[in-house]
């Protein structure tokens, strides 16, 4: 079943006896908990019909005792088992399996098995498959943040220019639960219906919309080195900033990024976003600077970046200072 799906079953209160919840990505099984433990039950009714537990904390067959008892002036309970990723042996999930082959029909039992995906060779799962209702959570990729980031917020009624969807993803990754949190907090201090700019993102976030690796690289994109050397100071200047390898992951990027735009047969940005699996802005870029890249120097480039990377972990590196190491390495990669 769909993310989608179970949160309008939810919503509509037709429920299930039994939901398993698993996989890599976080933020939607905290989504479908957070939204169980707050609406399937009345507030009035959740003291006595509301069971909430860490599986680090308690033993299946207390749950068990749990899921079996019946609701105390109410139709239904519901028992939520969070963290159930730390049932790590067998042993403990055989416990749930007669249950799971004839649920209480009074019941809503949750599992929260977070950050991985359940074994679906094992026997609980195959009862699971039948009985239950199944919510295999996946990550998003990379190349979908962008898209991912520009839909959450449309649906909050908000806009964000590509740039600041630029820094999102670049400084945050795809942890959809921290860019969610970040989000939350513009949508309070931003009034509805403003459009996000890199501005909102440097002042409550805290990612500078000048000085950071996503401008670094840009600046090195365009050939701009009195904007690279700036930045490099600045980083220079504030360690916490940054850290060489993450520049030099980034510079990665681009340079693989820049080879591939010279041989994709296409000046437009969406057909080679779509190629490179990345947001349109950045692949804009790419194609406008390209020229300043020919592929031999580009070659070169990466060269650089393997002895650097070296150096930053300590081989054949005399002790030069981190902050030092980048200026080296710019410098050569503009020249």
């Amino acid at each position: 079943m769909t993310f989608d799906e179970i949160i309008n079953q939810i919503k509509k209160k037709d429920l299930k006896t039994v939901y398993f919840l698993h996989g890599e990505e976080a933020f939607y099984i905290d989504q479908i908990v957070d939204l169980a433990a707050d609406s399937i039950l009345d507030e009035g009714e959740r003291d006595f019909n509301q069971t909430i537990v860490y599986a680090k904390d308690t033993q299946p067959i207390d749950v068990l005792d749990a899921a079996t008892r019946l609701p105390m002036m109410s139709d239904k309970q519901v028992v939520i088992v969070k963290e159930a990723h730390e049932y790590k042996k067998t042993s403990q999930w055989e416990v749930f399996e007669q249950y799971f082959e004839s649920p209480s029909k009074s019941t809503v039992l949750i599992f929260a098995y977070k950050y991985k995906k359940f074994d679906k060779r094992s026997r609980v799962y195959k009862i699971l498959k039948k009985k239950a209702v199944i919510f295999e959570s996946q990550g998003v990729k990379e190349y979908q943040l962008g898209g991912w980031i520009t839909n959450y917020i449309n649906d909050k009624e908000y806009q964000i220019t590509a740039k600041a969807t630029a820094l999102l993803v670049e400084f945050i990754g795809n942890d959809l639960s921290r860019i969610s949190n970040e989000l939350e907090k513009l949508f309070i201090l931003v009034p509805k219906g403003e459009q996000i700019n890199e501005k909102h993102i440097e002042k409550h976030i805290g990612i500078s919309k000048d000085y950071n690796v996503f401008e670094l690289v840009n600046a090195i994109l365009e050939k701009d080195t009195l904007k690279a050397n700036k930045i490099v100071r600045y980083f220079g200047r504030n360690p916490k900033a940054t850290h060489i390898t993450i520049v030099l992951a980034n510079l990665h990027n681009l340079y693989q990024r820049l080879f591939k735009a010279h041989f994709a047969k296409t000046e437009d940005p969406r057909q080679l976003a779509t190629m490179l699996k990345i947001h349109p802005y950045p692949a804009k870029e790419l194609l406008l600077n390209k020229r300043k890249h020919p592929a031999k120097v580009i070659s070169r480039n990466f060269s650089l970046l393997r002895e650097y990377d070296l150096m930053a972990k300590g081989v054949n590196n005399s002790g030069v200072p981190e902050n030092e190491l980048l200026k080296e390495l710019v410098y050569k990669l503009l020249h």
